[in-house]
């Protein structure tokens, strides 16, 4: 290896790592060893002066030695080793052991041509093929290592001492070397010499076990294994743990990734081993930390646990954390006090004697009417009993019960719980009383008859209830469609007389009616059930003729406010008086029906002309900033209230302009309010699928775009978070309002060019609008990853953007079409990456080749043969927006269409991927590695802290075991179960043992 000043920035490196450890070193050859005669290869041959004989060391060892001392300074003498084989070293040192005899110790004739130096060659060969004449006895082929001077001299009459040189040679790419010495004019003995490689031994750090490495390299990275019972962290699984060897053979710099003692270990001599926690010991979490002792009763059977099961008749809630004691439930309430007033009882009671170590405790009232008639049988109050403040899940100890029968026997119950009663088996903690209520209540109302209707409304009127010593105080009606009860649509009214007036009624429809009657005693029960109609609507065709003259004259009349505002806006703007079209989203003028049309805000002078323009200025004051929800191009994005006098309160999204910007900057972030304020059309119309603009605020900093707020965030993530939550009629919709906002862009001549769900926005109602008006885009040349790249470097994915947009940068309405279909792929797969793991390349490629994302699962044919529509390879042949609305409309008024579905989905398509299922529990060695697989890692802390550990418990999990951990959207347990469904089919279940 070539000398020099090379080494010194790798030194400089080295002293910055630490934590080095001590270098190991395999001789492959040491002469000082040998005992019979080394037999190396001398030059030249007939007249060479170096001479193999018996010597001694500095130790007086005997060794064999080659000694020169030449007559004649003009020859170059030759020494040549055997082939030395470096087996898998790069890298090899050469320590020399010599003497030298000072030149003015030589008889005078032979000081003139004396020298004190020699030179050490080497030379790489793949076989032991060299000989006395091969190779050449030149620098060239032989490679020159150094030029050796001594130390230390011999002289007549001194001190016997050698010389000790080491060398490095490296680089070495063939199976071994020959090393040569070049003497011409030393005197001097070859004492003994030592090849040898370095490594790094075998190290265990940090629970991580690296092996014994011989680098090839100056910092070679070598990955480790984590110890027995050690993992790496749940975040760090994708990265293995490891550490550099350097060329001297020692380990240098920090673990990255370090592993950890797993649930139920601890560390073992400081960083090295993971033991086991010992019985009556536990540890729930994956790191440091050791094993403490279980919590108040509870205890662990084996050792390695990771929580204490509760002994025998104590429970731990799902909300408690392993480290709280298991606990009971509570003993039964004391002392229950009833106060009888006619037909209503108030309860007292004393709390229970146990608590069950628990704080939680709450209280349950129990009702039941037992009959003197038969003796033993005892059914539920009614529903006309009511509890003041509620039947369940008291925490005060005193309840009212109203509306019960007089004169009538009740079994009347308290019960104590607390957070784990559900989960004990013994009796509830109940205690009971009986009671008798007094006095007799009205009878209820017999009778209701109707006295007018109409088309919406009906008068009704009763008798009142006979026999009874109260005074009714008010009359309790509740009336619904006669469809209604079944779905809880009972609407209730009061009045002081025997008589009420039903509005607001639907035409031509039954109404079911009941009355009861309040007194001082109580409710009485509610009457029979009875049915009234409302009156049809006799005057509708008179109506609908008087209408349809209303809306032809309306429409005339906006038919006429369009032409008036062309032809204004044709005046307002000279600069743009001709029909000009531009494919990469340049002005657009008026069309050719008239419509208005979108302009581009760069093609004004001064851009801030169009911001006036275009986007209304709202006053600073008005706004209040409540909470950062994200970030943007240029700044924060939050979430706020807008307060305009004389308006509603509602609240807003404001994207911020940073400080520090520049003018470029302050107009590119304008021109999206710019653009976004042209999709408000003749009259302030709104379209309902397009995000909409409050205003700018462009005279004080910071400098903000306020939009309506969307308070389910962007269409991709909501669909993610709801996965399986939407029937496909519903995720239709959400196309048709997507296709529908395209459409009106369309029509105005806007490309939106990065139409992808990432860019559709969700409001409270899963209304879906599209947003993103952002900048101008081209297309970055030279790239190996081709992506569309905003002026400020922001990279856009190309997995939704046509062909001919990627190849020539024709953006058109086709184009967007073509992204519409992926949007339609994602939302029917709950918002999965459309063509997965591709690379943008391979997308690329692909598409080409005439490939199309297969269906999702469950995804209606219908809609997949619309999604081939829309990548058609020809733009001229992908369907209009305003088709594509119509088509969605078909499928929503012909819901049966859509539960047609094919595995494969209509045309055809070449699998250029292999997309295989997630793999089944029976694939995978751990629950972790299992919900990694099925993209469910989200739940893998609930599923830990519920106690699902291992493999065969979750084996025999159910849909009420999921609802308990947490797992509550119906898309994720279909996913979970089906998952363990093929290991249940092969594996019985095991016996667990406590």
């Amino acid at each position: 290896m070539e000398r020099g000043g090379s080494w010194g920035p790798v030194l400089g490196f080295c002293l910055l790592l630490t934590g080095l450890v001590r270098a190991e070193e395999e001789v492959i050859m040491n002469t000082k060893l040998e005992t019979s005669d080394l037999r190396w290869t001398v030059h030249p041959q007939t007249d060479s002066e170096w001479e193999e004989m018996s010597g001694q060391d500095d130790e007086g060892s005997s060794v064999r030695t080659y000694q020169l001392c030449p007559r004649d300074s003009s020859t170059s003498h030759w020494l040549r080793s055997r082939l030395i084989q470096r087996g898998s070293a790069s890298v090899l040192y050469v320590e020399i052991r010599f003497t030298m005899m000072e030149c003015s110790s030589l008889p005078y004739n032979s000081q003139r041509s004396c020298k004190e130096t020699f030179n050490l060659y080497y030379y790489q060969s793949d076989v032991d093929d060299a000989t006395n004449k091969h190779p050449a006895w030149m620098e060239n082929p032989y490679q020159k290592i150094d030029t050796v001077a001594a130390d230390f001299l011999l002289r007549r009459g001194g001190e016997r001492k050698s010389n000790l040189k080491t060398f490095m040679i490296g680089s070495l790419s063939k199976r071994g070397v020959y090393l040569a010495f070049q003497g011409q004019g030393a005197c001097m003995a070859l004492l003994s010499v030592r090849v040898y490689f370095k490594k790094c031994p075998t190290l265990t750090r940090s629970f991580t076990k690296f092996p014994e490495t011989v680098p090839n390299a100056l910092v070679e990275r070598v990955e480790g294994v984590c110890v027995d019972n050690a993992l790496t962290p749940p975040g760090e699984l994708d990265r293995l743990p490891s550490m550099f060897c350097g060329q001297d053979g020692q380990w240098v710099g920090q673990i990255t990734t370090s592993c950890a003692c797993k649930d139920g270990y601890e560390a073992k001599d400081t960083d090295l081993h993971c033991r086991a926690c010992l019985i009556g010991h536990y540890k729930a979490g994956l790191g440091v930390g050791g094993c403490v002792p279980c919590p108040d009763n509870s205890n662990t059977l084996v050792t390695g646990s990771s929580r204490c099961l509760c002994r025998p008749g104590n429970h731990r809630a799902d909300s408690d954390p392993l480290s709280s004691p298991c606990t009971r439930p509570p003993s039964a309430p004391r002392s229950i006090v009833p106060q009888i007033n006619d037909t209503m009882v108030t309860l007292e009671w004393s709390e229970p004697l146990e608590h069950g170590g628990r704080d939680d405790l709450t209280y349950s009232i129990g009702c039941v009417l037992c009959s003197p008639s038969q003796q033993g049988v005892c059914l539920p109050c009614g529903e006309g009993v009511s509890y003041v403040p509620s039947q369940r899940g008291l925490s005060q100890r005193r309840v009212v019960i109203r509306g019960l029968h007089p004169h009538t026997n009740y079994t009347l119950s308290v019960q104590s719980e607390n957070g784990v009663s559900q989960l004990s088996l013994s009796e509830p903690a109940v205690e009971r009383v009986n009671i008798t209520t007094s006095r007799d209540m009205p009878a209820p109302v017999s009778e209701i008859k109707r006295t007018r209707a109409s088309e919406n409304s009906l008068t009704l009127q009763w008798n009142s209830p006979q026999h009874t010593h109260y005074t009714i105080l008010e009359y309790l009606l509740r009336y619904c469609p006669k469809d209604g009860p079944d779905r809880g649509q009972w609407q209730v009214m009061s009045t002081p007389v025997n008589s009420a007036v039903l509005i607001n009624l639907q035409k031509s429809t039954g109404y079911q009616v009941q009355v009861q009657a309040k007194t001082k005693a109580g409710l009485t029960n509610f009457s029979a059930v009875f049915t009234f109609n409302t009156l049809p609507d006799v005057a509708a065709a008179q109506t609908q003729l008087m209408g349809t003259g209303v809306l032809v004259a309306l429409g005339s009349l906006l038919l006429i406010a369009v032409v008036t505002l062309a032809v204004y806006c044709c005046r307002k703007h000279p600069h743009v008086n001709h029909i000009e079209m531009n494919d990469k989203n340049g002005p657009y003028l008026m069309g050719q029906t008239g419509m208005k049309v979108y302009i581009d805000p760069f093609t004004y002078e001064d851009p801030n002309e169009a911001v006036r323009e275009f986007a209304k200025e709202i006053d600073v004051s008005f706004v209040k900033i409540e909470e950062v929800i994200g970030a943007g191009e240029f700044g924060e994005v939050c979430r706020g209230r807008l307060k305009v006098p004389g308006k509603k309160e509602n609240y807003v999204a404001i994207k911020t302009l940073k400080g520090g910007y520049t003018d470029k900057q302050r107009r590119d972030f304008l021109s999206e309010a710019s653009i976004m304020g042209q999709f408000q059309c003749v009259g302030q119309f709104q379209h309902p699928n397009i995000i909409h603009l409050e205003g700018v605020i462009t005279a004080s900093c910071p400098v903000m775009i306020l939009t309506e707020f969307m308070e389910n965030g962007a269409l991709d993530s909501f669909l993610r978070l709801n996965d399986g939550q939407f029937t496909p009629i519903q995720l239709v919709g959400m196309l048709r309002g997507i296709a529908s906002g395209m459409k009106y862009l369309s029509e105005m001549s806007y490309v939106h060019r990065d139409l992808a769900a990432r860019n559709i926005l969700v409001n409270s109602n899963l209304v879906c609008k599209v947003s993103d008006f952002g900048l101008s885009r081209f297309l970055q040349e030279n790239s190996s990853d081709p992506t569309y790249t905003s002026s400020l470097g922001g990279k856009i994915p190309i997995r939704w953007t046509a062909p001919e947009a990627i190849a020539f940068r024709k953006f058109t309405s086709a184009s967007d079409a073509w992204s519409y279909g992926i949007v339609m792929w994602e939302v029917m797969s709950f918002g999965e990456r459309p063509y997965w793991d591709m690379s943008n390349q391979d997308v690329i490629n692909a598409i080409e080749q005439d490939y199309r994302l297969p269906p999702p699962p469950e995804c209606p044919s219908s809609l997949h043969s619309l999604m081939l529509d829309c990548w058609q390879k020809e733009r001229s042949a992908r369907p209009r927006f305003a088709n594509v609305v119509s088509a969605l409309d078909r499928l929503i008024r012909n819901p049966a269409s859509l539960k047609i579905t094919r595995p494969d989905g209509p045309g055809s398509s070449q699998p250029l991927l292999d997309q295989r299922p997630p793999p089944p529990l029976s694939a995978c060695s751990s629950v972790s590695e299992w919900l990694q697989a099925i993209n469910m890692s989200r739940y893998q802390n609930s599923f830990t802290q519920a106690g699902f550990t291992s493999l065969d418990v979750i084996a025999q999990i159910s849909t009420e075991d999921l609802l308990r951990i947490g797992v509550t959207l119906a898309g994720h347990q279909k996913k979970i179960l089906s998952s363990i469904q093929t290991l249940r089919v092969h594996k019985a279940p095991p016996t667990l043992r406590y």
